[in-house]
């Protein structure tokens, strides 16, 4: 029987977290990230809703052969019998979706309720687009939990309660740069 050192290390693909609006898709922001993100060979992680969740997803799954998978958290409404996703959830751009009670058909922000944490903490990156409260708790647990985090704006104020110290451009060049930056060791 051959033995595998423990010292070998495996190396795990960075996981870039794409926040936004569930409503509006920012198409054009949305599918320039989706799209580098897959030819970066990396995984994408969304909510899996609508929006800028599904702009982002299917353009990372329109690259040809790419290396990554399309991952979100979906929240779903349980009983003692069986989960239910809430309407439009699953996007049909996600590869994995990973079901979870939490959120319980009500959207909780930043309560440990909520199924944003687990955006968060799943993230190697998180890139926030335009969105409401919901992508503003992420941008909160970002900085609770000392995750990279960079908004793709044209300004703050297409993210209303993002936090000062959230880095906010409005160039992909830069976002793009600063996503390299933190996923390499």
């Amino acid at each position: 029987m051959q033995t595998v050192s423990m010292s070998h290390t495996l190396s795990r693909s960075p996981v870039i977290g794409v926040m936004g609006s569930h409503s509006a898709s920012h198409v054009d922001r949305a599918r320039e990230i989706g799209k580098w993100i897959a030819e970066c060979g990396f995984h994408l992680l969304t909510g899996g809703g609508g929006g800028v969740m599904e702009a982002v997803s299917q353009a990372f799954c329109q690259v040809a052969d790419r290396r990554g998978m399309s991952l979100a958290v979906i929240p779903s409404v349980a009983s003692d019998r069986i989960a239910t996703p809430e309407e439009g959830y699953p996007n049909p751009w996600v590869d994995i979706p990973i079901y979870t009670h939490l959120d319980r058909g009500v959207h909780s922000g930043d309560e440990p309720s909520s199924r944003n944490h687990i955006n968060v903490l799943s993230s190697t990156v998180v890139i926030l687009l335009p969105g409401g409260d919901g992508t503003a708790s992420e941008a909160r647990l970002a900085m609770r939990y000392q995750k990279p985090c960079i908004a793709y704006l044209k300004s703050k104020d297409e993210l209303p309660g993002c936090p000062q110290a959230v880095r906010v451009e409005s160039r992909f060049k830069f976002v793009a740069e600063f996503v390299l930056a933190n996923v390499t060791p």
